[in-house]
């Protein structure tokens, strides 16, 4: 054996060991992306209802003006539903054949449309905003698919049929209207549980109210629907020789229906009364004005409410509602 030097104190080369995380670190650098992702989601949901609250903002006058009655959290949730119903339903009155689309092809686009939301009520995430948001409120609020397809089916009847019976006449106010009515009145409650009999009550008044709207529009656009769009929404009557007693028998129907979806009204939330009791008297308002209006005019003439008039209904209906249930 060679002895080393005195003095010689060479090292044997030493293997440095990987480093490890800590526990404590990884566990730190999890927590940041969590974070990070949450505030990204977060981001996007606001971008979403920001852009559904655009929507009811250019679109909605009448509707608009009630919902701003509703409370923030409340009032975002119809926002998010009106944004889907409304772009669905540009698609077919109009904005599509605008850009080019044949019936075939609008129907495609709301079949992608409807694909979408039913993913997002799934998933809770669609890269469509409008459809997010819509999956937002649906998701807490208890909206499923048993709402949303008759939506979409009386949607692409616009692009299927141009005149009604009795029998289609009814699905496509259910479809178009009626369901709508009753989102937001899973809305109104913000995911709360509500006794199935009160539930089914208030779905009634719900389902009223929202075909008394849309007659009132469907009466009110006579003129326009017929010569534009070439539709003819009430079975049996031909717009373009709508007579007296015709236009009495329809609007006598749309009081019934505001009757009926009034006599709920005090059993809704506290926080959504005022608004929607706005939204009922603006539209009883309307058809008050529609009784007035020779029939014969309507084929001409779009019959609105003065903007000082909305005023002091949307007073009288805060008053009321503070006042509480009648």
């Amino acid at each position: 054996m060679t002895a080393r030097p005195a003095g010689d104190r060479r090292e044997s080369p030493s293997v440095e060991s990987p480093s490890v995380e800590s526990p404590s670190a990884a566990s730190a650098a999890y927590s940041a992306d969590a974070e990070t992702r949450r505030q990204s989601s977060a981001r996007y949901d606001d971008v979403a209802q920001r852009a559904a609250a655009v929507v009811i903002g250019r679109y909605s006058t009448s509707f608009g003006t009630a919902s701003r009655l509703l409370p923030p959290r409340l009032r975002r949730h119809v926002s998010n539903i009106y944004a889907l119903v409304r772009v669905a339903d540009e698609a077919v009155d109009g904005v599509g054949a605008e850009h080019g689309l044949d019936d075939a092809a609008v129907l495609a686009a709301l079949d992608e449309l409807q694909a979408q939301t039913e993913e997002a009520l799934r998933t809770g995430y669609s890269a469509n905003v409008v459809v997010h948001a819509f999956a937002l409120t649906a998701r807490r609020t208890g909206i499923g698919p048993e709402l949303t397809r008759p939506f979409f089916t009386s949607m692409r009847t616009d692009a299927q049929r141009s005149e009604h019976d009795a029998r289609s006449f009814d699905a496509y106010v259910h479809g178009s209207a009626e369901v709508v009515g009753q989102m937001c009145l899973r809305a109104f409650f913000d995911g709360a549980t509500v006794d199935p009999a009160e539930l089914a009550t208030l779905d009634d008044g719900a389902r009223r109210l929202g075909a008394a709207f849309q007659k009132v529009n469907f009466l009110r656009d006579v003129g326009a629907d017929v010569q534009t769009l070439g539709r003819r929404y009430f079975p049996g009557v031909d717009p373009t020789m709508l007579s007296e007693s015709e236009k009495r028998r329809l609007v006598d129907d749309i009081d019934a229906d505001l009757a009926a979806a009034r006599a709920v009204i005090g059993r809704l939330p506290a926080g959504s009364r005022a608004a929607v009791l706005a939204a009922h008297d603006l539209f009883a308002e309307l058809n008050a004005r529609l009784r007035r209006t020779p029939a014969a005019d309507l084929l001409t003439t779009r019959v609105s409410v003065p903007t000082g008039r909305k005023a002091l209904i949307v007073a009288g209906a805060v008053a009321a509602a503070r006042r509480g249930p009648a």
